[in-house]
């Protein structure tokens, strides 16, 4: 039996190049939602997907997926930036704000190759953001660890824990603890998320709406200025000098980032 091949796909000229790809065996990882409206693109996700234990639903239009997407719930979802109807970045929002998947993973796809286009992808609620043209391995590859993070939670007893580390800090998902050179630190539920959220994206900058709406849900009584606030606290905890801060940087106008990866 022939080779399966991997394909890259340009967003700009529908050319396909092959790239040899051995399929591996595929474990049942369950239901996926792809919208794209790309007939080549949608044709060649849905494939590798499927080989890699997924049973795909498509859709083409993101009115469609959002009726869908609100009543039926899915362990992935793969969705474009560039949809008719509702585009890829509202429809993300919406099935982030009420319905079956509030917190399903979800993957979005952009033939854009720039830093805003990503940041507003996971300001909005993705997980993660892959550029086209990718390899389907790689998309592959990206798609089963979203799954393999979400479930994680869910399991009283994994082999793995859920911790990032970068620079000095380290924080564990699960225990919802926090060390700062080698030493534990009592962080508040805010200063957690707060820092879960940028540390897990080093180098983008998330503006200070964003981080209203990723850590405290929309509430009402919170402004920008609460945002600065909690900064600052976290600051004085992470940082050695919080004047002068090295790891929870501002960018000025706009909101915050933790240092890049070096």
């Amino acid at each position: 039996m022939a080779a399966l091949e991997e394909v890259r796909l340009s967003p700009r000229t529908d050319t396909l190049t092959n790239v040899e790809n051995k399929p591996s065996s595929a474990r049942p990882r369950g239901r996926a939602l792809l919208v794209e409206d790309e007939p080549a693109v949608r044709g060649l996700v849905r494939l590798h997907l499927e080989l890699a234990g997924f049973d795909v639903t498509e859709i083409v239009d993101g009115n469609r997926a959002l009726e869908l997407g609100r009543l039926t719930s899915f362990d992935l979802i793969v969705l474009d930036v560039m949809l008719p109807g509702i585009d890829g970045m509202t429809l993300c929002r919406l099935l982030r704000e009420e319905g079956a998947n509030v917190d399903a993973p979800m993957l979005m796809l952009t033939a854009k190759d720039s830093e805003s286009d990503k940041v507003l992808g996971l300001e909005g609620g993705a997980d993660d953001c892959l550029t086209k043209p990718f390899g389907t391995r790689e998309l592959v590859a990206r798609a089963a660890a979203l799954v393999r993070r979400h479930r994680r939670p869910h399991h009283e007893a994994t082999e793995f824990t859920r911790q990032i580390a970068r620079q000095n800090i380290a924080i564990d998902l699960d225990k919802r603890s926090a060390t700062v050179r080698t030493q534990n630190v009592e962080l508040t539920k805010q200063e957690f998320d707060l820092l879960e959220l940028l540390i897990s994206h080093p180098g983008i900058v998330f503006r200070r709406e964003a981080l209203l709406a990723r850590v405290w849900g929309g509430e009402t009584y919170v402004t920008e200025r609460t945002v600065d606030t909690v900064i600052s606290r976290l600051r004085r905890k992470v940082e050695v000098d919080p004047q002068d801060p090295e790891l929870i940087l501002t960018a000025w106008g706009i909101g915050y980032k933790f240092v890049d990866a070096r």
